[in-house]
């Protein structure tokens, strides 16, 4: 057996054993969470307007994840000299919130219960959707946890107030958080082409605080102008709508746009709020993985939010 790795226990190498995120551990019980980050996977997608298939996608950025996952020595980066979420940084994987077939409001209650029981173990809350309409839910636990600021990532501003009666679909949750009174702001970046919400929408949107940028304009102004909109020190919850990549890199979404961003720019978008601001929540959202065979897209949520996490454990420690 010697020099096979058997000596100091399994190899638990990606290709093996069961896909929790990263292959971290598995909290059952919400009430024994213990960690830095909890992932919580909402596999909800009634919400949708065109194509489903995003209750998929907890389940498929898991399994992406894996391919990241050869220890938890942590990652060197040799560009930034620094080494990402090493042992230090403790995350595990608290399964999927119940999803109650055709029921929005109990799915919706359910999700954020999860985050709520994140939020109260003092954990970073990280939820895998599912479509877009689980943020309703995950900013709703905030609520009575002080004020945050909301930077949204997205090809489309899901802004609309109320269509055919619906008010908690996937077109509609940065208008929900809007209304917070704990939302102070927002910041919507990547926005463009035939976009879900009116214009009436975008004029309520900045009237109630919203600062709208398409990717032509973050490219004309640079990552930190981009983000000046973001006050100093506030505390930020970002969301991140995997269709705000361009469709050649993300296909498997269920409403792709062409146009949209590449990968370092967003990597750089969230490797700035996390040098500058608190990072108090992370949704990816709309991942639908059976549009793209070839699963780049899911190893493109994977690899972007442990990145995210990389970069927000790194400016913590103050290094």
């Amino acid at each position: 057996m010697s020099g096979h790795g058997y000596e100091t226990g399994r190899l638990n190498l990606p290709f093996t054993g069961i896909c929790t995120f990263g292959k971290r551990s598995y909290v059952e019980d919400w009430r024994k969470i213990d960690a830095d980050v909890a992932v919580l996977g909402a596999p909800f997608d009634f919400g949708t307007q065109w194509r489903p298939g995003a209750r998929f996608g907890p389940r498929a950025v898991r399994e992406a994840s894996t391919l990241f996952a050869f220890g938890h020595a942590g990652a060197y980066d040799h560009e930034d000299d620094a080494t990402y979420l090493g042992e230090d940084v403790r995350i595990v994987d608290i399964g999927d919130a119940d999803i109650v077939h055709t029921d929005t409001a109990a799915s919706h209650a359910n999700i954020k219960t999860g985050v709520k029981a994140i939020l109260d173990a003092g954990a970073l809350p990280v939820v895998i959707g599912g479509d877009h309409s689980v943020n309703i839910p995950c900013i709703d636990a905030f609520d009575g946890r002080g004020n945050i600021h909301v930077l949204q990532i997205d090809a489309h501003l899901d802004f609309v107030d109320e269509r055919h009666g619906v008010r908690c679909g996937h077109g509609n949750p940065l208008r929900r958080a809007a209304e917070k009174a704990y939302v102070t702001g927002q910041t919507q970046l990547g926005i463009r082409n035939v976009s879900s919400t009116s214009k009436e929408g975008y004029a309520d949107a900045r009237a109630m605080g919203s600062a709208i940028l398409s990717v032509r304009q973050v490219r004309a102004a640079g990552i930190k102008a981009a983000l000046a909109s973001l006050p100093p020190g506030a505390r930020v919850y970002v969301t991140i709508d995997i269709d705000a990549f361009c469709p050649s890199i993300a296909p498997g979404t269920g409403t792709p746009s062409h146009g949209g961003f590449l990968y370092y720019e967003v990597l750089e978008l969230l490797q700035h709020v996390a040098s500058h601001n608190e990072v108090v929540g992370i949704d990816l959202v709309e991942v639908a993985p059976d549009y793209d065979a070839s699963g780049s897209t899911a190893v493109l949520a994977a690899q972007l939010l442990l990145n995210f996490l990389g970069f927000i454990f790194h400016a913590r420690a103050g290094v």
